[in-house]
């Protein structure tokens, strides 16, 4: 899911790379080209192992990485568009301290543990009152929250990792708020890349392999461990209308 506290012009081009970091945790980056009149946040509900803390998430400082994305995109020089469909609240008293803040690069960056933390977030970094009860299959999630200044342009990528609740799969926040609604199906504009194990690789039977290991064409030392260096890399693209929901591999 990706949610705007605020309304944007537009959002476009959004690719993710998820790969297990281990047995337990999860490794996601995010980068997107978007328009807003005013300062917001980006909200990824994540699927977050039970009782995970404040500091449950780690956040990666990408910023003197921009073209992690164009470098991904170098490892398949024969694209293949493959338009696919993706597959397939909490009342509890509001603490008094601030979550708490860090800079990641060009934004800051907050872990909200629930969906009551969010009270403890500025107002212009939160979602419309009664949205999440109209999205309750979100309701133990944990929420990344990025918070971005107005403007048109690319956000370099962001990046971190979280304990997952879902060990076997790896998650894509592909679910769109983009005007303070939940709409059934959505335009999507998505690049989705992906690292698993070669005993799991069987689940991209619709995913376009790399011909090349993922040392050969990702900047190693720049990429902060987030990519194996190797393993091939799977690439999907979704362009086009589809149902509003997240996709798991």
């Amino acid at each position: 899911m990706c949610c705007f506290s605020r309304p944007v012009d537009f959002v476009r081009a959004t690719k993710i790379f998820a790969r297990a970091e281990d047995a337990h945790r999860q490794f996601l980056v995010y980068s997107m080209t978007l328009s807003a009149k005013e300062d917001l946040a980006m909200i990824l509900p994540l699927p977050v192992r039970a009782g995970s803390g404040e500091k449950a998430v780690t956040f990666i400082n990408l910023e003197e990485y921009p073209q992690f994305f164009a470098d991904l995109e170098k490892g398949f020089p024969e694209l293949r568009s493959l338009s696919l469909g993706p597959t397939g609240c909490a009342t509890t008293r509001v603490p008094a301290a601030k979550l708490e803040v860090v800079q990641v690069g060009s934004f800051e960056a907050s872990f909200v543990p629930t969906i009551a933390d969010f009270a403890r977030l500025d107002e212009r970094f939160r979602l419309p009152v009664g949205m999440w009860e109209r999205l309750p299959a979100y309701r133990h999630y944990g929420f990344a929250v990025f918070k971005l200044k107005p403007g048109a342009r690319t956000v370099h990528p962001m990046a971190f990792s979280f304990p997952r609740a879902n060990i076997a799969s790896l998650f894509f926040p592909t679910v769109h708020i983009h005007d303070g609604k939940v709409h059934e199906r959505a335009g999507f504009d998505h690049v989705l890349y992906c690292q698993r194990s070669e005993s799991d690789v069987t689940r991209l039977t619709d995913w376009r392999e790399s011909p090349q290991l993922a040392r050969d064409f990702v900047k190693m030392a720049q990429s902060k461990g987030l990519v194996a260096a190797d393993r091939h890399c799977h690439r999907k693209e979704l362009r086009g209308q589809f149902e509003n929901r997240d996709v798991w591999v």
